[in-house]
């Protein structure tokens, strides 16, 4: 609100101060090229807005390294592995490099089954297989893709497990499932899976082998999960969906699995996860030829020193408005171009097509600007004679545009 401090003459003055002065209305002409244009360029504008704000609040993501100095926490793995051999007959363990047995963190269920998956089972675990395979080729150019999901979606925590089995065959079982979640301690370790039931011991544990159980080791076997750290969606596990048939009894498969810490830092949130790569190795046991050790499945896991660090980055705020700016200004200049081309068009084309339709055209125009404000009077003569004075009566004369003269007062 203005005070009244002065003169109405002050007041005056202040009420008609402009800081964006206008165009007078008499030096603007109309037309349909014009307003067209204006209404296209102007949900251009709201369209090419609404884009860079998208694009602003979409933030880029910048991957970091840094070493890992969080040694006190611990590592959560969890595990879900089916074995094509009955429960009786092999034993799971884990061991970590600090001879501790760390099923003290946790158990691990064995569970008798069948390796033949019912209908529905085999559906999923055949979606996560082939999941897995394309993310696992396609991973270096999804990676900002697959992050972007866990920045922005919410649902952190889901876990997709293989479904409850609906059918029963009529046969003894023949697999076992091992599966649960333990708590590790922050270093490397070995997960394995051997013939016999293990015992332990404060330095360690043996496996007893079934001596008098005819039952031969098949190390045939399908992983449905095996991750580290809490659940995350998007976070590509490379074993999970894998399957590997073993035809020979004693066979070693060996897993070497670097895990790598990964903390998603957001505006709002901090998620901390984990990664890992695998390089597996798959030989048979054959003590003639050199080829020595115990038949079974070891999944071997070191934690890397560096830990990698998702930000989101997000361009200053000033470059943000300057481009919206710069949209703004851009189309409407452009607009303004591209409108003075289709005049000078069209005037062209009405001279040479019809060049009677032009004149009147040329006629309406000047009318229009003399009826602007700031003219008064209008006289409109002609060669011979005097027709008549008036304020601006243009709307009813027929007149040839080479035999009217016209005379007009401005006021002061």
């Amino acid at each position: 609100m203005i005070r009244n401090r002065g003169t109405k003459d002050r007041l005056k003055i202040v009420r008609q101060l402009d800081a964006f002065p206008k165009i007078p209305e008499k030096y603007k002409t109309s037309s349909k090229i014009g307003g067209t244009l204006s209404v296209l360029s102007r949900a251009l504008i709201i369209f090419l807005l609404y884009k860079e704000v998208i694009y602003y609040l979409d933030s880029d993501l910048v991957f970091k390294f840094k070493p890992d100095t969080d040694m006190d926490s611990k590592l959560k793995i969890h595990i879900d592995v089916t074995v094509a051999t009955p429960c009786r007959s092999i034993g799971a363990d884990i061991l970590d490099s600090t001879n501790q047995n760390v099923f003290s963190f946790g158990v691990l269920e064995e569970d008798d089954t069948w390796w033949d998956l019912c209908p529905e089972q085999k559906a999923y675990f055949e979606y996560v297989q082939h999941l897995n395979d394309y993310l696992r080729e396609e991973y270096h150019s999804l990676t900002h893709v697959i992050f972007k999901e866990i920045v922005f979606k919410g649902d952190h925590n889901v876990v997709y497990s293989l479904p409850q089995r609906s059918n029963k065959p009529n046969r003894p079982h023949d697999a076992c499932r091992i599966h649960g979640t333990l708590t590790l301690n922050k270093v490397a370790g070995n997960f394995h899976i051997t013939g016999g039931k293990s015992l332990h011991f404060p330095q360690g544990h043996v496996h007893i082998s079934a001596l008098f159980d005819e039952t031969t080791h098949n190390f045939t076997h399908r992983i449905n999960r095996f991750s580290f750290g809490d659940a995350t969606a998007g976070i590509v596990h490379p074993l999970e969906g894998d399957e590997k048939i073993l035809g020979e009894s004693s066979m070693m498969a060996q897993y070497f699995i670097e895990v790598v810490p990964t903390d998603i830092e957001t505006f709002m949130s901090r998620i901390k996860t984990f990664q890992y790569s695998v390089k597996e190795n798959i030989r048979p046991i054959d003590h003639d030829k050199g080829s020595h050790g115990v038949p079974g499945l070891y999944f071997k896991y070191d934690v890397s020193a560096l830990k990698v660090i998702v930000e989101q980055n997000r361009e200053n705020i000033v470059q943000f408005l300057v481009r919206l700016c710069s949209i703004t200004a851009g189309i409407i200049v452009i607009c303004g171009i591209i409108n003075t081309i289709l005049q000078e068009i069209r005037d062209i084309l009405l001279k040479w097509i019809s060049p009677e339709t032009y004149t009147k055209l040329e006629e309406s125009q000047k009318a229009k600007r003399f009826n602007a404000p700031g003219v008064d009077t209008v006289k409109v003569v002609t060669k011979h004679e005097p027709i008549k004075t008036s304020n601006l009566l243009f709307s009813n004369a027929h007149l040839n545009a080479d035999d009217v003269q016209y005379n007009f007062t401005v006021k002061q």
